[in-house]
């Protein structure tokens, strides 16, 4: 069963503690979670504290701003932005960068830890601190009070940043998708103040603002009595309390308190409708908006109407997948959805309906088979059998969500209170929330579904969109039409018949198969059986989470042990094969049959090896290892299935063909791999070549010799309880007796220094990469030498590209390793940047790196990496993922288990020399290569 998110669940109300649940027309209020201390100081600083141990020892503070965008004046248009950015530029106890750098000897990490983010009514700034260290602890408190009120704003800090803020502008913006917006903003935001307020603001206005008028923002906005401290972590309630108060207390408030606007948007009695091109945009897709003003989360009568919300959202997502699924689709895509107006701006909530047309002559086809299926859901409501299949995916969501209660993560709780401060939503406990929906989802009818839908679609507020090529400008309806399109009566229509299959997904009954050898694998708290037809599996439990089981089966081989005659069938095998269903029913069949399980499943074939991956939980494992003998003895090949992606595979191959990016990252692959068939994209002419027969036949080959499989389960299990379940499941995969590995297939690897210029696009942007690559020798050793190289450039090409040349907003270091065929290393420096500056700023990079090499790694910069390791470190031996993929790969490339007990040795055994020695010769490879992506009109 896919999982079932319900924003339902972390909903936040905003009532002082005082307030007890109350009677009001009727209408119980919904209660606060009495777990959370929520209160506020003298100065009005809002504050939130929850005790929460997962992960252990850390926690996560938050400052949230209720300003951002909206209240800018004309002249301040991107200042809000502007001034998160300087938060990180010198504060008073952390002048210029001394902020970054503290936090990162501490093992925290810019970018991924450390961060904040401007909207058009918020700010918010976030801080994920150890909490073992109380010095640490205390200085985050600092922080935070310090970006509250005591940034430094100088003037040399505010000119060095415009450059940055216009890179980031040229990064994230300079594409298509902003041209586009651009074109439909003016209708979906009309004449309101946020089309007048993008948070990334006016880039004229950020090259020539006057340093006054930031400070003016700063100090009109950032006011206590606007501003929330969230602490959530492995703290207790009164240290953190204590911490607010010193360093929060004495912060006076700048001016008589100012409270910001409420801003909404305009309704529109008519039907608006736009229809937008772009040259490099490849998709037609219609979009349809129907405007509902918000109404906040107060009873529990509200709460259960959002819930009646979401199953209906969950009810119509069914009936499209199922078209979909049944092939021959008359469209690639589509989705209709209540939620958020444009993320959940001006007060409005939105259903929202979108389609995409498999070319520009299906439009209109595509439009009405989407709109034919609102209007049978209208006229004609929804089965029963559709109601309880949702109703079983919802409890089953809350009930694991309960289950886990004690092992929610910080961020979670965090979320809920950033929303209640900003958006006034409820904060409801889990109990509250698991009792709620186990009393309320079986008092709801399906009749109370139906009406629901009728109130979504109205004559007023209707936004009508079309994105689509330029390139079909010709073929494309005008307004008038597609609106007809939208808006037109079905006459002749009949209700949903709901295909309700009886029965078992597998009828057979299966043998118990004896067990060969076992083995007690201390290193890691694990078990390892050898079943009966050699099928090999490590059983690690573990207390991570208290209702989770994930595994993973794999073995060598893959596609590199196709003939080049039906390669093309064998790389779309686990594409087509896993989406066609099992045994005798389709996919369609096999979810509805599923409605209610935790269980997620998927077969995969990759170039050197095959497998199964999935997750579970104790209740339903066992029907996951049934599901997984299943797949791999009895697959299915729907031909419907695989037009269906052929369709949508070639609409991706010309949207590649056109895009900018994808046709500079095929230039990067191939440079990086070769011309191998094993590694191309498959043509269309491939595609129509590739046999289905083949294609399952390869799947099958691939997975008929359980001997060769090693399976890995991890989680929260008995040993002796799913030992004599995996016995029946797994020990009945078929065992042919013959062992395979893979075949190198020649894939190619970077040889020598390349160059490579590409002129495609059509903005003023430079897109490079920069690469590394060479063989070296697979080892623990070798491999932190990499990481800490990686972490090292990091901090060194940010600094030199962003922060001193003011070229860049967000380079990227990327590292890349194989074990098989060979061991081979990869890394990688990217960044985009104005045309013009592209040569200089690959000059400043490569001088950045000679000077690394020559001054080699230094004991600064080698104890950052090792913190942040360290740091890491702690998280992943709390984490199943980590678990899972630590036991498959020492399998897998035949690593000692043991070697996670030496990792803090190991780690703090890399010394600067030999930090400095692998540096130099991984960055001083022979093998580089240096690719640029230029727009189309610098092309001489």
């Amino acid at each position: 069963m896919k999982n079932i998110i319900l924003k339902a669940l972390f909903l936040i109300l905003s009532l002082p503690n005082v307030l007890e649940a109350q009677e009001t027309n009727n209408e119980k209020t919904l209660p606060l979670d009495q777990e959370v201390l929520m209160d506020s100081l003298d100065n009005g600083l809002t504050y939130y504290i929850k005790e929460n141990d997962e992960p252990n020892n850390r926690a996560y503070l938050y400052l949230v701003l209720k300003a951002g965008s909206l209240q800018e004046t004309d002249e301040q248009s991107g200042l809000a932005h502007f001034t998160e950015h300087m938060a990180f530029n010198g504060t008073e106890h952390f002048p210029k960068n001394e902020l970054i750098d503290y936090l990162q000897s501490a093992g925290v990490r810019f970018g991924a830890d450390l961060n904040a983010h401007t909207g058009f009514d918020q700010t918010v700034y976030k801080l994920p601190l150890p909490t073992d260290d109380n010095i640490l602890l205390e200085s985050g408190f600092k922080i935070l009070s310090d970006w509250s009120s005591k940034m430094l704003l100088n003037e040399e800090d505010i000119e060095s940043e415009r450059g940055i803020i216009i890179e980031e502008e040229r990064q994230r913006g300079k594409n298509v998708n902003e041209r586009l917006s651009k074109q439909l903003l003016p209708v979906l935001l009309e004449d309101s103040r946020f089309l007048e307020r993008i948070p990334i603001g006016k880039i004229e206005n950020i090259k020539n603002f006057k340093t006054s008028q930031l400070r003016d923002f700063y100090n009109t906005w950032y006011q206590p009595y606007l501003q929330a401290v969230v602490v959530v972590g492995d703290i207790e309630t009164d240290q953190a309390e204590s911490y607010i108060k010193k360093y929060f207390g004495e912060i006076r408030s700048k001016n008589l308190r100012n409270y910001p606007k409420d801003y909404t948007i305009p309704n529109n009695q008519n039907s608006k409708v736009k229809i937008v091109t772009d040259p490099e945009f490849s998709y037609n897709v219609v979009s349809v908006v129907y405007k509902h003003r918000s109404k906040p989360l107060k009873t529990e009568a509200d709460f259960l109407q959002a819930i009646k919300r979401s199953a209906v959202n969950a009810m119509l997502g069914a009936r499209i997948r199922e078209i979909i699924q049944k092939g021959n689709a008359p469209f690639l895509n589509a989705s209709m959805k209540y939620g958020g107006y444009q993320g959940g701006i001006g007060g409005l909530d939105a259903f929202n309906i979108q389609v995409v047309a498999k070319d520009a002559s299906t439009i209109k086809k595509a439009v009405k088979a989407v709109m034919q299926e609102l209007e049978r859901a209208e006229r004609y409501g929804f089965n029963v059998t559709e109601w309880q299949r949702v109703r079983e995916n919802f409890l089953t969501s809350i009930n694991n969500t309960f289950a886990e209660k004690d092992k929610i993560p910080s961020e979670s709780y965090v979320n809920t209170y950033v929303n209640h401060f900003l958006k006034d939503e409820p904060i409801l406990s889990i109990d509250f929330t698991h009792s709620f929906y186990n009393e309320k989802l079986n008092e709801i009818s399906v009749e109370d579904l139906n009406s629901i839908i009728k109130e979504w679609v109205s004559d007023e507020n209707q936004i009508i969109f079309l994105q689509a090529s330029s390139s079909d400008a010709n073929i494309l309806p005008d307004e008038e039409t597609l609106k007809e399109w939208v808006n037109g009566e079905f006459e002749q229509l009949n209700a949903y018949t709901d295909d309700v299959i009886e029965g078992a997904l597998l009828e057979q009954k299966l043998p118990q198969s004896s067990i060969r050898s076992e083995e007690t694998l201390d290193a890691i708290g694990a078990k390892e059986i050898i079943l009966e037809n050699g099928l090999k599996v490590i059983l690690k439990p573990t207390d991570f989470k208290n209702d989770q089981i994930l595994f993973t089966g794999f073995s060598a081989g893959g596609t590199s042990l196709a003939n080049s005659e039906y390669l093309p069938a064998a790389k779309i095998a686990d594409n087509i094969i896993p989406a066609s269903g099992i045994s005798k029913f389709n996919a369609t069949q096999v979810q509805k049959m599923l409605a209610g399980k935790t269980i997620s499943i998927r077969p995969f074939i990759s170039t050197y090896s095959e497998g199964i991956s999935g997750a579970s939980n104790q209740e339903d494992i066992e029907q996951t290892l049934e599901l997984t003998y299943l797949y791999l003895t009895q697959p299915k090949f729907d031909t419907t299935v695989f037009a269906t992606f052929k369709q949508n595979y070639e609409v991706s191959l010309k949207a590649k063909t056109i895009n900018p990016i994808a046709v500079f990252q095929d230039t990067v692959t191939k440079v990086m791999q070769g011309e191998s068939s094993w590694v191309k994209p498959l043509t269309v002419k491939e595609l129509d070549e590739a046999d289905h027969q083949q294609a399952l036949s390869f799947f099958k080959d691939r997975f008929d010799d359980a001997g060769d499989f090693t399976f890995v389960f991890v989680g929260n299990f008995d040993i002796e309880k799913i030992t004599p379940l995996i016995q029946k499941y797994l020990g009945a995969l078929p065992d042919s007796g013959i062992k395979e590995s893979y075949k190198d297939v020649g894939i190619g690897a970077l040889q020598g220094e390349v160059e490579k210029k590409l002129y495609k696009g059509l903005e003023d942007k430079a897109t490079v990469v920069l690469i590394y690559h060479d063989l070296f020798k697979y080892s623990d050793l070798n491999i932190k030498a990499l990481q800490a190289t990686k972490i090292i450039l990091e901090d060194k090409i940010l600094k030199r590209l962003r922060e001193k040349e003011a070229g860049v907003y967000s380079p990227s270091i990327g590292l890349s390793l194989s074990r098989i065929p060979k061991p081979y290393y990869s890394l990688s420096i990217s960044f985009s940047c104005a045309s013009s500056r592209a040569e200089s700023l690959i000059a400043a990079a490569k001088e950045e790196i000679g000077k690394i090499i020559k001054s080699g790694v230094s004991l600064e910069d080698l104890n950052k990496f090792k913190a942040q390791e360290l740091r890491q470190h702690e998280l992943n031996l709390r984490n199943n993922n980590f678990w899972l993929s630590y036991i498959k790969n020492s399998y897998d490339y035949d690593l000692d288990l043991n070697r996670l007990k030496q990792y803090k040795k190991q780690l703090n055994s890399l010394t600067t020399s030999e930090a400095s020695k692998k540096l130099k010769e991984y960055l001083t490879t022979k093998n580089q290569a240096t690719l640029i992506l230029y727009p189309e009109n610098l092309d001489e």
